[in-house]
């Protein structure tokens, strides 16, 4: 992706705001000396093993379950119960344990998010990227695939769909559920508003989940800056889908669009494609992987 834009040094280092209290993540030796005021690996170790074994006497039926067995009651009760809660719109109690196996904890002092050696954001954004990598390709906006399908395919040998695989195939196995979110942007007339590009607000009583404050994810010097709060919503038909909800429910419908995918000349590819979460870095090395194999045939 650097033949199309050089990258910036940005490295994701969110903060938790928890009923006012900052605390660095992912939870880490910073995270822990903010939490209880130890100083090495160790004191944090004996905290989160004496608050976790308590509840590990079963296997964990849910995700509050899962949560507290692995990092015990203040971690999960002050940064993870309420954002997932609200990320997911359902209680703890009711999310499978699954949807964390585990949970990074370093005990080190390291706010880097990712442990990826190359890490960064395109200069100018991501539409400078989407820029670089259609120059000289033929674009249409604001088209609406399903209405002339038939027309748009025959323009091409191959189709690459990265819409919804559901919808695609005329709901024939149900609705596949999706998390949505909503934008609330905000311009302030102050030059910087909290310090980072990434704010979780972790509490349930606020309604949002985080905010973000743009001129930070470059290092922005002007002199206004402009914040946006995400608001979790439950997808419908009309809202942007997100999040897949990779239940049990879930994934057995995908399975079954999957496998009719799979008798399809069709290129599936992409978060709601293949009904899966993708970072980023992910779908860029699931695209070049995916077309490889289709030159490599």
């Amino acid at each position: 992706v650097n033949d199309f834009v050089p990258f910036n040094r940005y490295t994701n280092s969110p903060v938790a705001n928890y009923k006012g209290s900052l605390f660095n993540l992912p939870f880490n030796m910073n995270t822990f000396h903010q939490l209880w005021g130890v100083k090495t690996p160790s004191e944090a170790k004996n905290i989160i093993e004496e608050q976790s074994k308590k509840h590990q006497t079963k296997k964990p039926q849910n995700l509050e379950e899962q949560a507290l067995s692995l990092v015990g009651e203040d971690i999960y009760y002050k940064l993870i119960k309420g954002y997932t809660e609200k990320q997911w719109g359902r209680k703890a109690t009711e999310l499978p344990a699954f949807i964390i196996k585990r949970l990074p904890v370093r005990f080190t002092f390291d706010n880097n998010y990712f442990n990826d050696s190359y890490q960064g954001i395109p200069i100018g954004g991501y539409n400078e990227l989407t820029g670089g990598l259609l120059e000289g390709i033929d674009v249409q906006l604001g088209v609406n695939y399903f209405k002339d399908k038939v027309a748009l395919d025959g323009m091409a040998h191959k189709t690459v769909f990265t819409g919804k695989i559901d919808e695609y195939y005329g709901y024939e196995f149900g609705k596949l559920e999706y998390r949505g979110l909503r934008f609330a942007h905000e311009v302030l007339d102050i030059e910087n508003f909290q310090g980072n590009a990434v704010i979780n607000y972790t509490a349930v009583e606020i309604p949002y989940t985080r905010i973000l404050e743009h001129k930070h994810f470059e290092f922005g010097q002007q002199k206004k800056t402009v914040i946006t709060k995400e608001f979790p919503l439950e997808a419908s038909t009309e809202l942007e889908p997100y999040y897949p909800i990779n239940n049990d429910k879930n994934n057995s419908k995908y399975l079954k669009y999957k496998n009719k995918a799979s008798k399809d000349l069709v290129i599936f590819g992409g978060r709601l494609a293949e009904y899966k979460y993708y970072d980023m870095h992910q779908v860029i090395g699931a695209a070049l992987a995916k077309t490889k194999k289709l030159f490599d045939n």
